[in-house]
């Protein structure tokens, strides 16, 4: 399973359609910090419509005649969509091309560049801004507008999105024959798609669980706590009257494992709880186990920060946020509208 993954809401209050054309979805990446000014790394901020990133990064390489492997992004954004991203190209002794020439082909527009001393890694960012226009719109903008409160209020299951899993689930399938065939040797970045999608999938299913039985955004004994809006994180034994109240306002959120190395670790009445859980997806997690792979914790919960939101005249609704790095826009979404 890949989704569609359990919901709070009983009901969806909207139906809609979204991308309808890319500048209808816009991701604008907050990176959180600036630029050196000096370095051996050219920092490239550039806009992409209909382009995958990693098709962007092959472009960076055939253009600068870097390998793949000196070329960094600190996330994946969206194809069918108008973006804004980072990019760095370990540029050691060489002389720069012209990056204006990724604007040729007219779905690439160079914004920035500037130099740093350091590559940019995987998830660095501080987090995304979205502008997503859902057109088509069906439903009672009275009801709608009460379900968006209390999304801006309460926030919704933090689910990995589609996206992460490919077309029609392609990727996780392509992940699992690899993983089936015991890991076969392939290139580092097919690798690390794939021990994501896994990881992400393992992931989902676990909070699927608490999504079903309704406890997905209280602390049980044993949860990891991750702060809002930070990394830091730690092992509640027993929620008292404060953390649940910290829990309920969303200054803290429950955490379920990114599954590797140290899960022996966990909380033996959590391990027991998600035993059904747990066999099922039991080849998947021997697998990260075996591949490597730390122990992560991920938040059960996401809230968006700035939330608005208008209806337009010609009957579409434009909705405005801003999520943390590794969160989706379609698990706001999903909570919602029903939206193709």
């Amino acid at each position: 399973m890949s989704g569609p993954w359990p919901t709070v809401s009983a009901e969806l209050v909207a139906s809609g359609k979204l991308r309808s054309s890319p500048e209808d979805f816009r991701v604008y990446e907050d990176l959180g910090f600036e630029p050196d000014g000096d370095g051996e790394h050219v920092f490239l901020h550039l806009e992409k419509r209909e382009l995958n990133t990693a098709d962007l990064a092959q472009r960076l390489s055939s253009l600068s005649g870097i390998h793949l492997r000196d070329i960094s992004f600190s996330g994946m954004k969206d194809r069918n969509a108008v973006t804004r991203q980072w990019f760095s190209v370990r540029m050691a002794g060489r002389v720069e091309p012209d990056w204006q020439q990724l604007a040729h082909q007219g779905d690439v527009a160079v914004l920035a560049v500037a130099r740093h001393r350091r590559k940019l890694k995987r998830g660095v960012h501080r987090g995304n801004r979205f502008v997503l226009v859902l057109r088509e719109l069906t439903g009672g903008r009275e009801a709608i507008e009460s379900r968006l409160r209390h999304l801006s209020l309460h926030g919704a299951p933090n689910y990995f999105g589609e996206q992460r899993f490919g077309r029609n689930g392609s990727t996780l399938a392509q992940a699992k024959t690899w993983m089936a065939s015991g890991g076969r040797r392939i290139s580092r970045n097919k690798r690390s798609i794939y021990l994501s999608v896994l990881r992400s999938q393992m992931f989902n299913t676990l909070l699927a669980d608490r999504v079903s039985v309704g406890d997905w955004n209280q602390v049980l004994p044993g949860d990891t706590c991750v702060l809002q809006g930070t990394r830091s994180q730690f092992t509640c034994e027993q929620a008292d009257a404060d953390i649940v109240q910290r829990c309920f306002v969303g200054d803290l959120h429950p955490a379920l494992p990114l599954w590797g190395l140290g899960v022996e670790q966990l909380s033996a009445s959590l391990l027991e709880r998600w035993s059904d859980v747990l066999e099922q997806q039991a080849a998947i997690g021997d697998f990260l186990i075996h591949q490597g792979l730390e122990l992560g914790q991920r938040p059960t919960r996401l809230i968006a920060d700035d939330f608005c939101w208008q209806f337009c005249d010609d009957g579409s609704l434009q909705l405005e946020f801003r999520l943390a790095a590794g969160n989706y826009a379609t698990a706001l979404l999903a909570e919602f509208v029903q939206y193709g």
